[in-house]
């Protein structure tokens, strides 16, 4: 599994993967060994491709890594379950059952850590699962189990079943590799007449970033860069995440020394729209108005810190995006774990977490062609949650990020890839702007039309056309999940309809 994982690239060996804790299930009573021997699987899994996070905070990545082993080792545990008690049928229907529900709780409860959803394995494959407009990455995650467990089946066969078992597992190996490439538009390259300009500034996140004395420095930079670039065609430009690192007050921002410059450019430039990450406050005077809001124990009164976008554009109003889906641990902590936050802060976290939206907002201004969705950063690995933006008219995914933390390992390939799967879930263009890289224009099937390298200054013009209209993914969601919740909760309740009637008609008889 580790070997299958961008940004490693052996995919095919995702479809056997599973194969040795399948047939280890099979020889495997004990419910306590064969959990233990799951656990050390997902260690090594999870250990095997988000190392990396360590570069960030080591005690981040031990929790990371430990806590996501332990709740992958539990859908695992509950298919040797029912296994051992109802045979290999039902056994391998609650394992997918039972793992794409975790899946699917994973990409939205408050501790949520989707990075290794199964489907995410084909980001480096992006032209074989071009159906994932249908079914968004759940469909892969399907998938992938599903052509695991015939393999299994296919070992296990009888003479006289096994070439209907084979045909069967070359079906499902085969058939969604035929089926993306008649899905898979022809004509992306609609001709645009606009343009947008992608600003990779390369600033160092641990040394230069966040430093006070250095923000006039980043500030020109990404300005000049700007300016460099941009023609009478081009209509967007777009800064990485926190690219305006000073926090101000939101509703101060235009008055803010710091940022004198950037309103100076977007004047000079009037038919420009700047798009930005900014990191941002917000006073709510004496209520406590959020769960996130820290007090000030100067006057009494509470604030929210956001990890936010702003558009910028000579004589608009500006437009706030807050960050929804936050790094746990880093910037929110659940609610069951707020004791824990100094603790957290320790690591490099907050206390308090950042202040969020509450849903998706796209970006739409006068005269501009495009409306944006602003993806800040972790929001890209959340299929679902993407489409909330295009809902909303977005007509092109702006990615804002900051990768540096991990420096030069699979993270920030990983992360790049896993935007091609936006693009195809949603048949948009993305624009992607990282501070240290890797920056990229990607097509409304996933293909990477042009980026630049890793911890190098540089900037992107590209032509992108703005694509209106909804896939059915959009329209309809991970519908794959709701059906694998659906099957478990099925089989839950027939398990416990057993256990009471073992434990109440058993003891009269």
């Amino acid at each position: 599994m580790v070997a299958a994982w961008p940004d490693a690239g052996f995919t095919p060996l995702i479809f056997i993967a599973w194969l040795p804790l399948l047939l280890l299930a099979d020889q495997e009573e004990n419910k306590i060994r064969f959990f233990l021997f799951a656990l050390l699987s997902m260690f090594i899994w999870n250990a095997g491709t988000t190392w990396w996070i360590w570069n960030s905070t080591a005690p981040g990545a031990i929790g990371a890594i430990v806590a996501n082993s332990f709740l992958m080792a539990i859908p695992l545990w509950g298919f040797h379950t029912f296994k051992t008690k109802y045979g290999d049928r039902v056994g391998l229907i609650s394992l997918m059952a039972f793992w794409l529900t975790f899946e699917y709780v994973h990409l939205n409860w408050q501790l949520s850590w989707p990075w290794l959803t199964l489907g995410n394995v084909f980001a480096k494959r992006i032209e074989w699962v071009q159906w994932y407009e249908l079914t968004g990455v759940s469909g892969g995650s399907l998938w992938v189990l599903s052509a695991n467990v015939m393999l299994f089946l296919l070992i296990k066969a009888a003479k006289k079943s096994r070439v209907a078992t084979a045909v069967g597992t070359f079906a499902i190996l085969l058939l969604p590799i035929v089926l993306s490439f008649f899905v898979r538009p022809n004509k992306v390259d609609e001709k645009a007449t606009t343009n947008v300009v992608i600003v990779q500034p390369n600033v160092d996140p641990y040394n230069e970033k966040h430093v006070a004395a250095s923000t006039e420095g980043q500030v020109q930079r990404l300005i000049d860069l700007s300016e460099k670039n941009i023609d009478a065609n081009t209509k967007l430009v777009l800064w990485p995440e926190t690219a305006l690192p000073v926090a101000v007050w939101q509703d101060q921002v235009q008055q803010s020394p710091q940022y004198a410059p950037v309103f100076e450019f977007a004047n000079r430039h009037p038919d420009l729209t700047l798009q930005t990450g900014i990191e941002t406050i917000k006073n709510y005077g004496t209520e406590k108005a959020t769960n996130t809001a820290r007090k000030n124990d100067s006057d009494g009164t509470y604030y929210d810190v956001f990890n936010a976008a702003v558009v910028i554009k000579a004589g608009e109003p500006l437009q706030y995006y807050n960050k929804s889906k936050l790094v746990p641990g880093v910037e929110t902590l659940p609610d069951f774990l707020l004791w824990l936050g100094p603790i957290f802060e320790q690591f490099g976290g907050t206390a308090g977490g950042y202040g969020h939206d509450k849903e998706a907002i796209a970006f739409k201004v006068t005269g501009n062609p495009y409306i944006t969705a602003p993806i800040i950063c972790y929001e890209s690995i959340y299929g679902e949650y993407t489409t909330n933006y295009i809902k909303k008219g977005a007509n092109l995914l702006t990615i804002m990020t900051n990768d540096g933390w991990w420096a030069n390992t699979p993270g920030h390939k990983q992360h790049l890839d896993y935007a091609r799967l936006r693009a195809v879930e949603t048949r948009k263009w993305v624009a992607r702007s990282a501070n240290t890289g890797i920056s990229a224009v990607i097509n409304s099937n996933g293909d990477i039309l042009e980026k630049r390298p890793w911890d190098e200054v540089g900037t992107i013009k590209y032509a992108i056309p703005a694509i209106d209209g909804e896939t059915f993914f959009v329209r309809n969601g991970a519908l794959i999940f709701g059906l694998a919740l659906f099957v478990m909760t099925a089989l839950l309740a027939y398990h416990f309809i057993m256990i009471l009637k073992k434990r109440f008609i058993g003891n009269k008889a």
